[in-house]
């Protein structure tokens, strides 16, 4: 089984910071933080939600 990619992990931690977990999100060019590159390897296997959203 594949480990969570680089947008779930974002995704994970967005909600436990709205649930009050007191951590913070690092910003761009801080230590351990995602770089570009980091983003651009992820859109290359990243994959489209194909649910059709009700507006």
């Amino acid at each position: 089984m594949a480990k969570p990619g680089l947008y779930a992990n974002i995704h994970a931690k967005r909600k436990r910071i709205a649930a009050g977990s007191g951590e913070k999100m690092r910003k761009p060019g801080a230590k351990g933080a995602p770089t570009a590159a980091n983003f651009k390897r992820a859109a290359k296997t990243a994959k489209r939600n194909l649910k059709i959203r009700n507006a």
